[in-house]
């Protein structure tokens, strides 16, 4: 059995640092910002020398830093090589790490795990809205930390595993690339067979009205931009709908979002949206079974093409003012391939869909490994 690690405050291994900065009028300056949950050190943006105000500190390489406002939910770390010199607040004390008895990037994985952030947790101090960390108590924390040879051997096995994810992360990304190309590919393909109709006539407007009982409940169902799809709203009470019309929406139908279309709120009712309402600003379309697919028909509009149609068919300008014209979405020409193909090309997207769902649960496996990782090794050498 391994002897348990040396006990150390943080005050014997760390030290505030309070170089001051004196800005030059002509120069500029990168600033600092503190990612939360350990994910990362970087740079905020660039300030010209001339419009900084207050005091301001230097932040070197390989100091540790962190956020008194957030450190206790893990915005904290080392500052990288290139934040040399960068400026930032006094709500972001800096401390020079004793390399002789801690190496900066064993302390830089440290400080991302668990036990850690809620040693600094257990640090800040106040009321609800003004918890601040409080440097005398940090300080004054013991964590264990192993001989720097040690350090070294453990720094060194989790740098692998994380080039190692890194590696991984590249390789899902390029493959979901791939997937979405070869959906793009497929779908131009039905193209060549289709005939072009307006979609008054292959996928009207449907309203279905729904009488208010003060006293029934109802659910309300809201649409996510970027293609993200539907979600579910907090039910309300008929007294707390008040005046609001609501229509009733029904799984398959294809939905719109009359202010924010054009960023690309357009949804299909899923089976489990059924029940569902939705408000006055929601458009239901409801295709034409013997003429096209929902699911075809939600795919072509979330297309490059079919975005360009629903922006021009939301004039105005940017935000709310850009609301989709009914007239003009039923005059939107949609490609209408013969159903047959546009069957197949709704598998096809179905099969690969469920491939992204596999793909999206290994990711969150992966994304498991470097946290347990952490818990495990840095609580005992391995």
């Amino acid at each position: 059995m391994s002897k348990p690690w040396p006990r150390v405050k943080l005050g014997h291994v760390l030290k505030r640092s309070d170089e001051t900065a004196q800005p030059a009028v002509d120069a500029e300056y990168k600033e600092i910002t503190i990612r939360l949950w350990g994910k990362g050190v970087i740079e905020r943006g660039r300030v010209s020398g001339a419009s900084v105000n207050g005091r301001r500190f230097i932040a070197r390489k390989d100091q540790f830093i962190a956020s008194r406002i957030d450190a206790r939910n893990g915005a904290m770390g080392i500052v990288p090589s290139d934040l040399d010199g960068a400026l930032v607040t006094n709500d972001f004390p800096l401390f020079s790490v004793n390399h002789d008895r801690l190496l900066p990037q064993y302390m830089g994985w440290l400080c991302r795990t668990p036990a850690f952030v809620d040693l600094c947790a257990r640090a800040s101090e106040g009321t609800t809205n003004r918890v601040r960390l409080k440097e005398a108590g940090f300080l004054n924390l013991e964590i264990e930390i192993p001989d720097t040879d040690a350090q070294h051997r453990i720094v060194a096995r989790i740098d692998v595993v994380q080039q190692q994810l890194q590696q991984a992360s590249k390789l899902r990304s390029s493959i979901d690339h791939d997937i979405a190309s070869l959906l793009a590919v497929r779908f131009q393909e039905t193209l060549q067979h289709a005939e072009w109709r307006p979609m008054r006539e292959v996928a009207p407007i449907v309203r279905r009205d729904v009488v208010i009982d003060q006293q029934s409940s109802y659910a309300e169902l809201g649409i996510r931009s970027f293609g993200k799809g539907t979600f579910h709203k907090p039910t309300l009470t008929g007294s707390e709908l008040g005046d609001k019309r609501v229509y009733r929406i029904e799984p398959g139908d294809l939905l719109f979002s009359n202010v924010f279309a054009w960023e690309g709120a357009i949804a299909m009712a899923k089976p489990e949206d059924v029940g569902r309402v939705g408000s006055h600003r929601f458009i239901s379309c409801v295709p034409h079974g013997g003429l096209i697919t929902a699911e075809y028909l939600h795919y072509y509009f979330l297309t490059d093409e079919g975005m360009t149609k629903i922006r021009d068919a939301s004039p105005g300008g940017a935000g709310r003012n850009r609301t989709l014209g009914l007239s003009k979405l039923l005059s939107i020409t949609v490609p209408m391939p013969p159903t047959q193909v546009q069957r197949q090309f709704v598998e096809f997207q179905s099969a690969l869909t469920c491939l992204t769902k596999i793909r999206k649960e290994e990711v969150n496996l992966v994304g498991a490994v470097l946290p347990a990782l952490l818990h495990g090794t840095l609580s005992s050498e391995m």
